[in-house]
């Protein structure tokens, strides 16, 4: 706009009164597979603490595939398995093409059909979902494609060998420590994030906490 001087950013940072101190928010770095319905649930519930709490989520993927490779599965499970790693396919191959900041949007419009609207993984879904993100639909032909699977592996293990394979997704990690979960239904939202956060900030925080666990006796609860 004209007739309004630019002032530099250093001046407005000299501006500030002495003694206070301007604080970079927290980086949460958080891994999913868009086929797990815990890990769009945690995802929902970042978002909301993120309104509430002065954190920037980062987005990263990792595969319940590959995860569970080498281990003694059931038929039915397995192959459930195997159609999961399409998705996740194509959320790496946007990111790598991309950038990071379309995994959000690509996401949110996957988990958005496939969890709240209870439609089927299929190549159907994540042309849609990519149309709706701004990515071009024939991404989707990744769904069957190894092409980007080294840098999935990169992706997947950058997150997981912080918290060791005896857990799934999500995986959350900031300010040097890294955990599993929360895991949670529904996702909590406004103060009621925020506190949440603040209990993880809390139990990630003391030294040689592990674990905090419950059987699940409910279902996910995507309202």
């Amino acid at each position: 706009m004209r007739g309004i001087p630019a002032v530099p950013v250093a001046a407005v940072i000299n501006t500030q009164p002495e003694g206070i101190h301007v604080t970079e928010p927290t980086i949460v770095d958080f891994w999913f597979d868009p086929a797990c319905p815990w890990a769009w649930l945690s995802s929902r519930w970042l978002l909301n603490a993120a309104e509430v709490r002065d954190i920037t989520p980062r987005w990263h993927v990792m595969s319940l595939a590959l995860l569970n490779e080498g281990r003694d599965l059931s038929d039915d499970y397995r192959e459930g398995l195997r159609q999961a790693l399409g998705p996740v396919r194509v959320c790496i191959a946007a990111q790598q093409k991309f950038g990071d900041e379309v995994l959000l949007p690509l996401y949110t419009a996957l988990g958005t059909r496939r969890h709240v609207q209870e439609a089927e993984m299929s190549r159907q879904l994540v042309e849609a979902a990519l149309t709706e993100a701004g990515l071009p639909p024939d991404l989707a032909d990744a769904m069957t494609s190894t092409d980007y699977d080294e840098a999935l592996n990169t992706s997947h293990h950058e997150g997981m060998d912080q918290v060791g394979d005896d857990v799934g997704t999500p995986v959350i990690a900031f300010n040097g420590a890294a955990i599993f979960g929360p895991v949670v239904t529904p996702a909590p939202r406004g103060e009621a994030a925020g506190l949440l956060w603040d209990g993880v900030v809390l139990v990630t925080s003391t030294p040689g906490f592990y674990e905090l666990k419950r059987t699940r006796d409910q279902r996910p609860d995507f309202t």
